[in-house]
């Protein structure tokens, strides 16, 4: 009597599949333990500090906008260097002097060029963050955390300092 005919054939199969099955979760387990995962900066934090405080930042940034207005100001960033630009004033107008901010800029893929500037200067009614330099050209997270008394607001967008008419060339020729 061969093998296939004693009925060998199927537990031999099996075995084989659950060991293929297993070998190939290990190999999955080790590529993404070696893998380069980065954590989010959302909120100046861990992702998961910003998933379990959520509702307190989102109450605090209606707290904030019903006192105060936040913009940036900044037209246009250069590589080179840059001034980066935020007003804040009060809901009437009126500039707010005594305000702390934190400046986080990051690229959106990577950790590398992270840098975070604290302590701009106040000008004309304007918080100034002098002479930013960028390590690499193309889009940038600019993530700023401000604090006026107990009132706090975290304010992100993205920046760009590639110049603007090579972007144009680029989105165009996309299509």
């Amino acid at each position: 009597m061969n093998i296939l005919e004693s009925g060998k054939l199927w537990p031999i199969g099996i075995a084989l599949a659950i060991t293929a099955v297993a070998g190939l979760g290990v190999w999955t387990i080790r590529t993404t333990d070696s893998a380069s995962i980065q954590e989010s900066d959302a909120y100046m934090t861990s992702y998961q500090t910003a998933d379990a405080k959520i509702n307190d930042f989102i109450k605090a940034k209606i707290a904030f906008d019903k006192k105060y207005k936040l913009q940036y100001i900044t037209k246009k960033l250069n590589v080179a260097g840059s001034d980066i630009i935020y007003s804040l004033t009060t809901l009437d107008g009126k500039p707010v002097k005594y305000a702390k901010m934190i400046l986080a800029i990051s690229r959106p893929e990577t950790q590398i060029y992270d840098q975070k500037l604290k302590n701009p200067t106040f000008e004309n009614g304007l918080y100034v963050f002098k002479d930013v330099k960028f390590p690499k050209v193309g889009v940038w997270n600019l993530l700023l955390k401000v604090n006026v008394g107990k009132n706090h607001r975290f304010y992100e967008i993205k920046a760009d300092t590639r110049p603007k008419h090579k972007m144009k060339l680029k989105a165009a020729s996309s299509y």
